[in-house]
């Protein structure tokens, strides 16, 4: 059965869950429930690390579970975190793990311990509806909380953003709370998402000029915050940006988001459940890799989908207003909120908190946690903020990050190591084709050497990782990024900015990591010699003419004509 029929025969997202989580004869859920699960936050997985040892033991595969929150923003409290750290050291693998979509991931979770997970999230007053599916994923906002008063509205829009979307379908608080089913469970009216939810996932930022943190342009739907003399005044719109494709399909193809017109904050909601809305009526439901939302512009048009939406939405959009990014990395060490609040944004490698033998990171904000008064902020470039930290608790935050060594990303020797991201990938992951998380570190290291034989150890080159060509890591809008295409052997992508406006373009294919490292040593002594002042390695790739921009037949670089 295909995905559109599991959708519509679903009960609204019921199936036979109950039934493949009472069978103890397997760790898996039935083929159809392994989709549907998705929607409630939870991959199927299993470790492919052993698969093929257990194929020749005859046993099935080790079967486990990835659960992911729905945490608009990335904030938690000191209180949550104590309880999501438990949970990992309970079911999970000892680990917590920021997303690049602000969500923490919990990996190693087997299936009659699901249940009790889910549980026991829930209990943190946290959820995973629509962490994963055909639905409007976990929203982004910007992390770095600088500008309080106007971050904090920002952020308000965007928790209720993401609950005006969620599916009103009960399946979640039935399977996983035991909520009592009531007459019409199964039959409930999803005014948003209709019979078959969305054709394909769905993904939301808002970003805070001048920092783009969030990439806002990979997302369907964007929001860029309008801030005029210290107050949100409303939102620049952006629709159309997606990550994944796939190799060698001409058919498939990453795409930056267009920017088409301003609304105002009482137009959000209206605004978002049109795009919402006009993505589920127009998408492709036939060909499942060409159903994101970009393709759906890019097949009826721009200037049609925008007409659909303001039709839908009930009012026209607004001219857009002038912006301007400088970067889409984190800030990392202390920063001072307007309030008089301080927030300190710790490097972590791929966003992995695990305690290790030279560095117990999970200890070290497990003991942060227990005396921190302020929040916690996960960002989309998978580092922490410890954020809202009152001046005089400031000694006693650092006493015990450099305890603990949780400063130790932020003291690595090249900015590019510090602000390099990669997806999970290997051995959890089914798509992955190549390592990403566990390679991230070693290829840091390998490049090392050539960015200090440069003098370049401290330019922001903007580095990604990515085990298959989805794109989970946003890899197209790196400077540099490698893409999975077998063990071992990645796509190098170059030419992405430092703004995550523009995408990157294809330079070697299908290259071993002694390849890599030869065809960045001469790139690298060129930006070293001839760069013009600051100008970015992205940047001056496409000055000098070394690279181009990609050629898909779609919108690659955002216009500049709106910057401020």
């Amino acid at each position: 059965m295909n995905v559109e029929d599991i959708k519509a025969e679903s009960h609204r997202l019921r199936g036979s869950l109950l039934k493949s989580l009472a069978d103890p004869i397997t760790g898996a859920l039935r083929e159809d429930d392994q989709t549907l699960i998705k929607y409630h936050g939870s991959y199927q997985q299993d470790d492919r690390d052993i698969r093929d040892e257990r194929r020749r033991q005859k046993l099935e595969p080790a079967y486990q579970f990835m659960i992911r929150t729905r945490t608009p923003g990335g904030v938690v409290t000191p209180e949550q975190w104590l309880k999501l750290d438990a949970i990992a050291t309970r079911y999970a693998s000892h680990s917590l793990r920021i997303t690049t979509r602000q969500a923490f991931q919990f990996h190693g979770v087997i299936k009659r311990e699901l249940k009790a997970t889910m549980q026991a999230i829930n209990a943190t007053l946290i959820d995973t509806l629509a962490a994963c599916g055909d639905v409007n994923r976990n929203v982004q906002v910007a992390a770095n909380p600088l500008l309080s008063s106007a971050h904090a509205t920002l952020y308000a829009d965007a928790a209720r953003t993401s609950e005006h979307l969620l599916p009103n379908t009960r399946a979640y608080y039935e399977i996983w709370l035991d909520e009592e089913q009531v007459v019409g469970a199964g039959e409930e009216q999803e005014p948003i998402y209709g019979d078959k939810y969305l054709p394909r996932k769905f993904k939301i930022g808002f970003a805070v000029p001048p920092l783009n943190d969030v990439d806002v342009f990979a997302n369907d739907l964007g929001f860029i915050g309008i801030i005029e003399q210290g107050v949100l005044v409303g939102y620049n719109v952006s629709i159309g940006g997606g990550m994944g494709s796939t190799h060698g399909d001409a058919e498939t193809w990453p795409r930056v988001a267009n920017v088409v017109g301003f609304v105002t904050r009482e137009q959000l909601l209206d605004t978002a459940t049109a795009v919402l809305t006009t993505q589920r009526d127009f998408g492709n439901r036939e060909v499942r890799k060409r159903a994101r939302f970009k393709y759906t512009i890019d097949d009826h048009g721009l200037d049609f989908i925008v007409a659909e939406i303001e039709r839908r939405a009930g009012f026209s959009l607004q001219p857009a207003r002038a912006f301007g990014f400088d970067h889409n990395g984190d800030r990392y060490g202390w920063v001072e909120g307007e309030d008089g609040r301080w927030h300190l944004t710790l490097s972590l490698a791929a966003g992995r908190i695990a305690d290790t033998e030279n560095s117990p990171q999970l200890s070290g904000l497990r003991a942060i946690a227990q005396v921190h008064t302020g929040e916690f902020r996960m960002t989309p470039n998978q580092n922490l903020v410890i954020a809202g930290v009152p001046a005089e608790q400031r000694a006693q935050i650092d006493a015990l990050v450099a305890q603990y060594g949780l400063d130790a990303g932020n003291r690595l020797p090249s900015a590019l190591a510090r602000g390099a991201m990669a997806c999970v990938s290997l051995p959890t992951c089914g798509l992955a084709m190549a390592e990403a998380e566990r390679y991230l570190p070693d290829f840091s290291q390998r490049l090392q050497p050539l960015l200090e034989k440069h003098g370049l150890a401290q330019a922001p080159i903007v580095l990604r990782i990515s085990g298959c060509p989805n794109g989970c890591s946003r890899p197209y809008l790196a400077e540099i990024a490698l893409v999975g295409k077998a063990p071992g052997r990645y796509n190098l992508m170059l030419g992405g900015d430092h703004r995550g406006q523009r995408l990157n373009t294809l330079y070697r294919e299908n290259i071993t990591e002694p390849d890599i490292l030869q065809t960045l040593d001469p790139l690298f002594a060129r930006y070293a010699s001839e760069r013009d002042g600051d100008e970015g390695f992205g940047d001056f790739l496409h000055r000098s003419g070394i690279v181009a921009l990609p050629p898909y037949p779609t919108h690659r670089e955002i216009s500049l004509d709106l910057h401020a």
